[in-house]
């Protein structure tokens, strides 16, 4: 994944801030648990947002400061508003931030928010080492096609890999696929369709991530809430 931590820059295309007034500050977000759980770091900013996206059709959200703004986007578009600078900086998890690729990402800081691991599963019964052993070819449906594809490789699994945008549970149990990548929380989920996790791929967690022009242009700005969020983290 093409991002870089503190210690340098990446990417060779460098989008400009758009213009929310030159000093104004654009944070994307999505609604939900990476929401909720970044609150605190705002706070801790000295930013509040004046709406929450649960209750408010607003997909533009005012702050208690008139130079902060919250975007509300799919999970998926934050690093791509990140990248060509609709926001100054945004909240996303490991998993969106490998399949997106993160060029001309600057991600400074692990937020240790919306943690989960990214797992593959497969239905009760169902001989996924055997299978694994013997060579079989699988078909394995996810959200996370780059993921899936460098994990099975690197163990030497031939597999077919079916792209789904949801409800991936469904998919073993419809016999479209004999296994799924994706992520897990509690596993709740999987128990409820007769599905078991069999392989961890890597534990996700949610990062932070900045436009590299922006952060030049508005280094005042930018540095003190990467500050607080970092200092945020580390209590």
């Amino acid at each position: 994944m093409a991002l870089m931590g503190r210690e340098g820059l990446c990417g060779k295309i460098r989008f400009l801030p758009r213009d929310h007034s030159v000093n104004g500050i654009t944070i994307a977000l999505s609604k939900g648990r990476i929401f909720d759980e970044t609150l605190p770091l705002l706070a801790a900013a000295g930013i509040v947002p004046e709406e929450n996206p649960e209750t408010s059709r607003k997909l533009i959200i005012g702050t208690n400061r008139p130079e902060v703004r919250v975007v509300i986007v799919r999970a998926t578009d934050v690093p791509t508003y990140v990248q060509y600078a609709a926001a100054d900086l945004g909240v996303a998890g490991k998993d969106v931030l490998i399949e997106h690729g993160g060029e001309g990402l600057y991600a400074p800081l692990d937020l240790k928010i919306a943690k989960c691991r990214m797992m593959v599963a497969v239905p009760a019964g169902f001989d996924y080492d055997k299978a694994v052993r013997q060579g079989a070819r699988l078909k394995v449906a996810s959200k996370y096609i780059k993921t899936a594809r460098e994990h099975f490789a690197a163990k030497g699994v031939h597999v077919d890999l079916i792209k789904l945008y949801g409800s991936m549970e469904l998919a073993p149990l419809a016999g479209l696929a004999d296994a799924i990548v994706d992520l897990v929380s509690t596993g709740g989920t999987l128990k409820a369709n007769n599905l078991v996790a069999v392989e961890d791929i890597m534990p996700i967690s949610s990062r932070l991530v900045v436009n590299q022009a922006s952060l030049k242009v508005k280094r005042e700005t930018l540095q003190p809430i990467i500050d607080a969020f970092a200092g945020a983290v580390e209590q």
